[in-house]
């Protein structure tokens, strides 16, 4: 009798072990027990510094813990996923997680680029693009936001020219037309806001422009 109980103890065990084995290897299968990354980019019309600092405002918005890294990087601590490994996954040591690697780069004057990866551990390859920056911080927004309700002061030279709002339906044509009298001047000015259209524009606070622009122009609109 106990040595019938010894055999059903060890099926027993043989069975769990099994289990766990195959939940692993099917959650291996589905992209679990791995670690993949995922990217993004957002340009935006301020140098590097005035970028990595209004990232460092929009994460500690949104509550995200990270550590300052050489070079203008970022790197938020792990957190829990939404999903969970499930019984079997649990017992083999998956623990599905993410953090952001963030990585600010120049574009050449008074503009940046940020560059942010998702990395994910132990999740499905389905499930990386709903832990994406911006889908799950809206991060591009808020660093929007803040870039708006407080422009950096690197943004546009301190003298030499002007800021000027745009008007309602302006776009940097327009203001050229406005501040210098030739739409022409708009290539310059683009230029020295790190603007590539004329209708990128629009979502900035202010648009420097040179003096020299303005001095053949007598009368010039006041900004």
């Amino acid at each position: 009798m106990f040595r019938r109980f010894q055999q059903l103890v060890f099926c027993a065990f043989l069975t769990l072990i099994a289990g766990c084995y195959a939940g692993y290897f099917a959650n291996r299968a589905a992209g679990g027990g791995t670690d993949a990354a995922v990217g993004e980019e957002h340009d935006v019309p301020y140098d590097t510094h005035d970028a990595f600092v209004m990232t460092q405002d929009a994460l500690r918005e949104g509550g995200v813990l990270f550590e300052v890294k050489p070079d203008d990087k970022l790197v938020t601590l792990w957190r829990d996923a939404d999903e969970q490994a499930g019984v079997f996954g649990s017992l083999v040591g998956l623990h599905p997680q993410y953090r952001y690697e963030i990585e600010v780069l120049p574009q050449g004057d008074r503009r940046a680029r940020i560059v942010v990866n998702v990395r994910t551990q132990d999740m499905s390859d389905e499930s990386l693009a709903k832990y994406k920056a911006n889908a799950r911080l809206n991060l591009f927004g808020k660093i929007d936001q803040i870039a708006a309700q407080f422009p950096p002061a690197g943004g546009t030279p301190k003298e030499g020219g002007v800021n000027y709002a745009l008007l309602p339906n302006e776009d940097l044509k327009g203001l050229a037309k406005r501040a210098t009298g030739s739409e022409n001047s708009w290539r310059q000015i683009a230029q020295d806001n790190g603007i590539k259209s004329p209708g990128e524009a629009a979502g900035l606070p202010s648009i420097w422009v040179r003096n020299s622009l303005m001095v053949s122009q007598k009368g010039a609109s006041s900004p």
